[in-house]
């Protein structure tokens, strides 16, 4: 398999969708938009560029399944799949708000291949292939150098449908509003995890996520030179509700902070 190929059609398909739903906010209107849950929120235009991604994504690789968030396609299959989020960000868009994303991933098993996140209202193309560095459109990207939590620049973002948690989360973010650089919090958890592959955020974390919010922007970090787990220390974040990416000088402090909170993990 050719995968910077595959990844060059996977860029020029996020591209494609990400293009059309900038030029469709102008005309969009909030009674054009679908509830799925509490504060989870769909719009045509989510759906056409998934349709978009799955016709071009099935054109690549046509053996592939495909895990997309608003189903176009879905059929998992035992090897090869398309992890899709369309429109990572759906409420900042809806609102006229950015960051919004376009997260594609493509994963063999639990191997991720390729990794493809287009943030469209910076038109910022972040890549990597299981043979390649991480980039931002042509250029490579590393995470930063900070090296200890107080230093710090936090990214975070809050469950929609799930506050069983929502009291230790809450302890996180306050003791991160005291022991660090500051919290921030943009809405697109593909864009919070590719500004920490290029530096820009030192770590970020949340739960109550799914597949299409975080595989491509994971394996990106991961190819920045990063490190991705769950919140107990683990690999189980793509498909396990929860994760946290960190250059890899902060990661063991920063891990040992969310554990002993969310966990009483000492």
């Amino acid at each position: 398999m050719n995968l910077n190929s595959i990844c060059e059609q996977v860029i020029v398909a996020a591209h494609e969708a990400g293009e059309w739903a900038l030029n469709e906010r102008a005309k969009f209107t909030t009674d054009k938009i679908e509830v799925k849950g509490k504060h989870n929120f769909v719009s045509y235009v989510d759906k056409h560029c998934e349709a978009l991604l799955v016709d071009a994504l099935g054109k690549a690789l046509p053996n592939a399944g495909f895990i997309a968030e608003e189903g176009t396609g879905s059929r998992k299959s035992k090897g090869l799949n398309w992890i899709i989020d369309p429109l990572d960000g759906t409420t900042n868009y809806i609102h006229g708000l950015s960051p919004f994303a376009v997260s594609i991933a493509l994963m063999d098993g639990d191997q991720t291949l390729i990794g493809v996140v287009y943030e469209a209202s910076l038109r910022e193309t972040f890549w990597a292939t299981a043979e390649s560095d991480a980039f931002l459109n042509e250029s490579p990207v590393r995470v930063s150098d900070t090296s200890q939590v107080n230093d710090a620049l936090i990214a975070t973002g809050f469950p929609y449908y799930d506050y069983s948690r929502i009291s230790p989360f809450f302890q996180t973010m306050d003791y991160f509003m005291r022991h660090s650089h500051g919290l921030r919090r943009l809405g697109s958890a593909a864009t919070d995890l590719v500004y920490v592959a290029c530096g820009r955020f030192d770590a970020f974390y949340e739960y109550g996520l799914s597949p299409w919010d975080v595989a491509a922007g994971a394996f990106i970090v991961e190819r920045a030179g990063g490190m991705v787990s769950d919140f107990r220390g683990g690999k189980n974040y793509v498909f396990g509700g929860e994760i946290i990416a960190t250059n890899s000088l902060i990661n063991k402090e920063f891990s040992s902070i969310i554990s002993k909170i969310m966990y009483n993990k000492e």
